[in-house]
């Protein structure tokens, strides 16, 4: 069996190539790998494409918004590209005001759902969201149900990077409560799916199959959080 555990997160990202897409899950910063994107910081790969469910929050805690700001990020497809309060700035509408940066934005039910597809070799799905607006300009329209939907295309990721609760030796995860949101979706659509662990990685076969979230056919890089605790 392949050995999928790592010493370190800078091992973990070790070669991630510049121009990659990367994929960053997290929702108000829960589930979100804070430690591999601060290793991906140190490494310095340029001219990403990132896709998230935003563009970095406003605190001094590391998240995508320090990649952005840090000048890595070529692109961010994500749901929400302002912050939540209109007087708050974020360097990335800043970058993004400057054309320094791209941004592709996508209904936050379209993003999760354009990389299930991904994942599960979907070719397309049709959805009302986001018919008559600007983002629907330039996709098939369909009338199903007497309804107009657009056409959506499955996203893909060279790299995702996952936070888990739980995991084996073979990459099977689990996850806690809210902690799940977009990492599922996101694991089944990358490449290569790193993965940083809360708990413990246990031998394979411990966990219980009926709650395992992640299959470790998906995972292909794991590292445990150290005890000490490097949560950023």
């Amino acid at each position: 069996m392949k050995n999928k555990i790592f010493n370190s997160f800078d091992e973990a990202v070790a070669g991630l190539p510049d121009g990659s897409t990367v994929m960053f899950p997290g929702f108000g910063g829960v589930g979100l790998p804070r430690n591999l994107i601060a290793a991906l910081h140190r490494q310095g790969a340029k001219n990403l494409t990132g896709v998230s469910n935003n563009a970095g929050a406003l605190d001094d805690k590391v998240d995508v918004g320090t990649l952005v700001e840090a000048g890595q990020m070529k692109k961010m497809i994500c749901a929400f590209t302002a912050a939540t309060h209109p007087s708050r700035v974020t360097p990335f509408v800043e970058m993004y005001n400057k054309d320094e940066i791209d941004a592709e934005l996508v209904p936050q039910g379209t993003l999760a759902e354009r990389m299930r597809a991904a994942g599960a070799g979907i070719g397309g799905f049709y959805t009302p969201s986001s018919v008559g607006t600007e983002l629907a300009e330039g996709k098939e329209h369909r009338e199903i149900n007497g309804r107009m939907h657009v056409l959506e295309h499955p996203l893909f990721g060279d790299y995702a990077f996952i936070r888990a609760w739980k995991a084996d030796t073979f990459g099977n995860l689990q996850f806690r409560l809210t902690q799940r949101n977009f990492n599922v979706v996101m694991a089944m659509a990358a490449t290569v799916t790193i993965v940083e662990v809360e708990n413990e990685i246990v031998e394979a076969g411990e966990l219980d199959p009926d709650h395992i979230h992640v299959p470790g056919i998906y995972v292909d890089r794991i590292v445990t959080i150290p005890p000490d605790g490097i949560w950023y």
